[in-house]
């Protein structure tokens, strides 16, 4: 035992040798186990990019797709405002209030008088203003959003008719100079974001004399407090007019308003007053600046340019006549009678010039001749994509329809006259239509790489630019740089077109918690851009990246599902076609191909499909296993084949329809109501229903059985279920 002990004792005196090799690595073993630790982080690390790229080409594709749809919607009202004279006895007054400009029968000061007949009770504890505005105003403007306190109706009324009053002076094209500050800031897109502007604020300052901001567009839309970002706004530029600066967006268009939530939250907030607002801000919109000069060497605007951007002419339009960028002017055009005599384009074909009718006659010259295929978008590439979608095929992608643009001078039409076509030259643009093009450019075009102007089809509106339309437009008006936004950026800000494009994106978590920062940028006398990036941070301060990426990556891919069950039974038909057999199974690529050829949302489907679909033994894809993980919210009555699909796809474009028709905005329609709104929309949507099964539709989804339907019900009735989200609730 003695012995055992001394042993034990010299051991622990002495290291054995596999202790030391432990312990002093040879450099080989080292640099070894370093190369392999450097591999494995490489390769986790492209995996999580690769993961965060997917994530972002499936938000931004279906955001795309929702603006596409809106401008197909706004050309199908167009169409109908355009065509029919009466639809059940009340057509076009459905929507005519709100996609034609609202003509108020009040004088400034009797709009004034209205505003000042309201009263505040002594009840009310937020915040009251007195004109002309102080810095104290402002102050507490931004004391009482913090603390989600609501400004009066009266004080809103004010401050947009003080606003509106100040903006009629303003010039279309706005020129600032660095000389009288050290810098001034430029923002992007905020999209009723109150956390990102408050952010910046805190960040770089309130806007003063020796701190002057421009904001560049999109204020409103998407996010829950676009009031209160608006009113911000609207308070410092009444209180520093020099130094506050607003260049119109997209967004700021009563009918995108409709789509993208401005007028739903305007009439929640301000119930008693809300549509009094809404036509206010209609024209306080129409009458923002769309474009900012600074030192005459930067260009700010806020989507783009195109190869017929000519900022003197963009200075001499009346930017208030284009209320909304979704509607194409109207114009009357004489149709020349070839046995003599004329008449009106519009009481003879229904609008002629308008470009669903150049297309209707493109289409039919196509046909006599029988040739092979024929294009309905003109060559002018700097107009915007406006159509009916009905005119497409009921077996085309919606978001594909023709939508064509303003024809060009070497365009021909053939006009139907009795049993003979005649042709004719298409008119001259009007000085209407050349303004609407300028303002629809400047709002909605995007740059790419590739040289050349061409019509931005995966927006629908506006063009593409390339480096060398923007080189030449900077060149001709011996510009260096043009800032824009419009378009949401992982980091908040992109460099293109060898750096004479900057695009700046002011509003973070924008698809996602964690999906993306925001930033601004700064620019002093010397004309260098400086960017600040910044992400408001609750929850996703604790996670670390890859659960930030997976949080994305989960949402997205639940929109991307919802998009498959909402084209179910058009990808079923198509998956069939491919499976003759019946098996149940088809190639990978041809999955992939049916869903791009249906979903046209161009992403990297062979990637994307381990988390979409199931793998057969023989590496085949079970396509039917792409809607398995998510069903209807409701059971819903089948009333007509496919119906209940068909109302969930375009649930959203009924929604506009059913605000459109409550005019007292009680958030409620009758069935008769809803019966209205089927044969309106069934001209959309090219499906023909019945009656009897309307209303038995109808009945179902007024689950409360009170005889009307609210868009509560509506929305409940045509949302989907993810099983999963079941799955863990039940867990939890």
């Amino acid at each position: 035992m003695g012995c055992g002990t001394s042993i034990a004792v010299e051991n622990q005196g002495k290291p054995s040798e596999t202790d030391v090799s432990s312990r002093n690595p040879s450099p080989a073993l080292t640099m070894k186990a370093a190369v392999l630790i450097q591999r494995w982080y490489r390769r986790y690390t492209a995996r999580l990019e690769m993961r965060r790229r997917y994530t972002w080409n499936i938000f931004q594709s279906i955001e795309y797709a929702g603006e596409q749809d809106q401008l197909q919607l706004s050309g199908f009202f167009s169409f109908m405002l355009d065509n029919f004279t009466h639809l059940s006895g009340n057509g076009p007054d459905l929507i005519s209030h709100i996609l034609d400009s609202v003509v108020e029968p009040w004088t400034e000061e009797g709009r004034q008088a209205k505003y000042e007949q309201i009263t505040v009770p002594d009840s009310y504890t937020g915040p009251r203003l007195s004109f002309p505005l102080s810095v104290s105003d402002t102050n507490s403007l931004l004391s009482a959003f913090k603390e989600q306190q609501t400004l009066h109706a009266r004080y809103v009324l004010q401050l947009l008719h003080e606003t509106k009053k100040f903006l009629k002076q303003m010039p279309n094209v706005i020129y600032l100079s660095t000389s009288y500050a050290k810098e001034i800031t430029i923002c992007g897109d905020l999209h009723g974001r109150l956390d990102d502007l408050l952010l910046i604020f805190y960040k770089n300052g309130l806007p003063s004399a020796e701190n002057p901001y421009v904001f560049n567009g999109d204020f409103v839309d998407r996010g829950k407090k676009s009031m209160e970002i608006v009113i911000i706004l609207f308070a410092f530029l009444l209180l520093y007019p020099d130094h506050m600066h607003l260049n119109r967006g997209n967004h700021e268009d009563h009918i995108m308003n409709l789509r993208y939530g401005f007028t739903k939250e305007v009439m929640q907030k301000y119930k008693t007053h809300g549509r009094d607002i809404l036509q206010v801000l209609q024209d306080v919109f129409s009458l923002l600046p769309v474009a900012t000069v600074i030192d005459n060497k930067v260009l700010i605007v806020h989507g783009g340019i195109s190869d017929k951007t000519d900022l003197d002419f963009l200075s001499s339009i009346e930017r208030d006549k284009v209320k909304s960028a979704l509607r194409l002017p109207k114009r009357s055009m004489e149709v020349v009678d070839p046995r003599g005599g004329s008449r009106s384009g519009r009481q003879g074909w229904a609008h002629l010039d308008s470009p669903c009718s150049r297309s209707r006659a493109r289409k039919r010259k196509c046909h006599l001749s029988k040739q092979g295929s024929c294009s309905s978008t003109s060559s002018s590439s700097s107009s915007s994509s406006l159509c009916s979608p009905r005119l497409a095929s009921r077996h085309t992608p919606r978001r594909h329809a023709p939508s064509p643009a303003l024809p060009s001078p070497s365009d021909g039409l053939q006009v139907p006259f009795l049993d003979s076509f005649v042709s004719i030259a298409p008119p001259e643009p009007s000085r209407e239509e050349l303004e609407w093009r300028q303002i629809v450019d400047i709002l909605w075009s995007d740059p790419k790489s590739q040289s050349g102007c061409t019509a931005n089809s995966f927006r629908g509106g506006g063009c593409y630019f390339g480096p060398d339309v923007t080189r030449n437009l900077l060149e001709k008006h011996g510009m260096t740089l043009l800032i824009r936004s419009h378009e949401c950026k992982q980091e908040g800000y992109e460099l293109c077109h060898n750096g004479q494009v900057i695009t700046i994106f002011s509003a973070s978590n924008y698809y996602e918690e964690g999906s993306n920062r925001g930033a601004y940028v700064k620019l002093g006398p010397e004309l260098v851009p400086r960017f600040f990036q910044y992400q408001v941070s609750r929850s996703t301060r604790k996670l670390t990246l890859q659960q930030r990426v997976s949080v994305a990556e989960g949402s997205a891919l639940k929109a991307l599902q919802e998009k498959l069950f909402a084209h179910r039974s058009e990808l079923m038909a198509v998956f069939q076609q491919y499976d003759t057999n019946n098996t149940g199974c088809i190639s990978v690529s041809d999955w992939a191909q049916v869903v791009e050829s249906v979903l046209r949302l161009d992403l990297p489907w062979r990637t994307l499909r381990p988390r979409l679909t199931r793998l057969a033994h023989d590496g085949s894809v079970e396509y039917r296993s792409c809607f398995e993980d998510v069903s209807p919210g409701q059971p819903v009555p089948q009333v007509a084949p496919n119906l209940a699909e068909t109302l969930y796809r375009y649930r959203t474009d009924l929604e506009i329809i059913f605000n459109i028709i409550d005019q007292d905005h009680s958030g409620l329609i009758s069935i008769e109501e809803f019966r209205q709104t089927w044969k309106l929309f069934s001209t959309h949507l090219g499906v023909v229903v019945n009656e009897e099964a309307i209303d038995d539709m109808a009945r179902s989804i007024d689950f409360n059985k009170d005889g009307s339907i609210d868009f509560t019900e509506f929305l409940e009735a045509f949302r989907v279920v993810h099983k999963l989200d079941v799955k863990d609730q039940q867990q939890g």
